[in-house]
């Protein structure tokens, strides 16, 4: 306790330095993470995936559909637990900044693959006997203020025009991992329309959703999948869950680099301020550490101290640092909820918060704690008065 609080003040001698360098530690370790914070959200999608669901879609592009007639002949693939279709349709919502996630799916088997989207059975069974009907997400809900009954129009941009619908289901994440941002109605609905106006793109799906058996065969069971319809007109590929999200994060993969770069780079910063602050202080204490000395401290003594005092400077700063992180993310999450619809604080980035306030505490001390303890007596004591 004694040791505590003689470090305490010894770090409090100069108050203003002091400050400003915790102020420092704080600013770069929440920039810190917030960055990685960003970094997790962006692969949100990828790490929500599960290992028993198979993705398949057009070889070509994702931009090219597939006919609906293939779930049949998909059904038949040995190690296949069930099957269902979905196309993005991206409408949005009054004007162009209420865009999110929209999708048409087949009503009585999607949901039935996605067991982390949980739907309440009276509503499940109003939405697939209402052709208009939706079901929207629990956060989209609460952002638009939508409550089950509520019609809802979306403007089309992939299919132009006015598309009505009625709320009839709210679904809800099992865990915090689960993107309650995205918005579902009847694929028949769809079709329908397209068999009147653009009769060549009726009765096509984007991807199909195949639940897997066993995982351990979902690379054997893609292979027979796309075998099926080798040399076809519509080729396929079919990848798990996760290579199929990881396919969308490569895109910008370039962004990602370079903010997982920045998140370092700020660290390698704020270490070189810390590393001065504790050069200046030891600077100013070179006859304190020769009496020290001259009293029958020990180096590791004096070592001891000046790193004592870095790390209390840098702890503190990550405590702050680390606090600060949770209010600012949520923040930061409601403003860019149509981009990060899941943008949660990991228990890493916390962990990782930690680690590097340790290690900038050590490194910044390295240096001065050598010139303190190679320091002569006699030399030291000129420096007094």
């Amino acid at each position: 306790m004694f040791i505590l609080k003689l470090l305490v003040k010894n770090a409090l001698r100069h108050r203003l330095r002091t400050l400003l360098t915790i102020m420092g530690i704080t600013i770069a370790l929440l920039s810190f993470g917030l960055l990685r914070t960003v970094v997790t959200a962006w692969y949100a999608g990828v790490n929500a995936s599960s290992a028993n669901r198979l993705v398949t879609r057009n070889s070509i592009s994702l931009v090219f559909s597939l006919p609906v007639s293939y779930t049949e002949r998909i059904k038949k693939v040995e190690g296949i637990k069930g099957i269902s279709y979905a196309s993005w349709f991206g409408g949005i919502y009054i004007n162009e900044k209420n865009f999110f996630p929209n999708f048409a799916i087949e009503p009585s088997s999607y949901f039935d693959q996605y067991p982390e989207f949980v739907l309440p059975a009276d509503q499940k069974k109003a939405f697939i006997n209402d052709r208009k009907g939706c079901v929207a997400g629990r956060r989209l809900a609460e952002r638009y203020g939508w409550k089950i009954g509520d019609n809802i129009t979306l403007k089309g941009t992939i299919y132009p025009g006015n598309w009505e619908f009625v709320l009839r289901g709210i679904y809800e994440g099992a865990d915090k991992s689960t993107d309650e941002g995205q918005f579902f109605f009847h694929w028949n609905y769809l079709n329908e329309t397209l068999r009147k106006t653009v009769p060549r793109r009726a009765d096509q799906a984007g991807v199909f959703i195949i639940s897997v058996k066993n995982p351990q065969v979902a690379a054997e069971t893609s292979l027979a999948v796309d075998a099926l319809f080798k040399n076809s007109l519509a080729e396929t590929l079919t990848e798990t869950e996760k290579a199929f999200q990881l396919s969308f994060v490569s895109m910008t993969e370039a962004i990602v680099i370079a903010i997982q770069i920045v998140s370092f780079v700020v660290i390698f910063i704020i270490m070189a301020v810390v590393a001065n602050t504790m050069a200046m202080t030891a600077r100013e204490r070179i006859g304190e550490y020769a009496i020290f000395k001259a009293m029958g401290f020990r180096s590791w003594h004096i070592a001891g101290i000046i790193f004592g005092e870095s790390l209390c400077i840098t702890m503190a700063g990550c405590i702050l640092g680390s606090a600060l992180t949770y209010p600012v993310a949520w923040k930061f999450g409601q403003v860019m909820e149509r981009f990060f619809p899941i943008f949660h604080v990991d228990n890493n980035t916390l962990l990782l918060d930690l680690l590097f306030s340790l290690l900038i505490g050590i490194v910044a001390a390295v240096f001065p704690a050598w010139r303190a303890i190679n320091i002569k007596i006699a030399d030291g004591l000129r420096r007094i008065g």
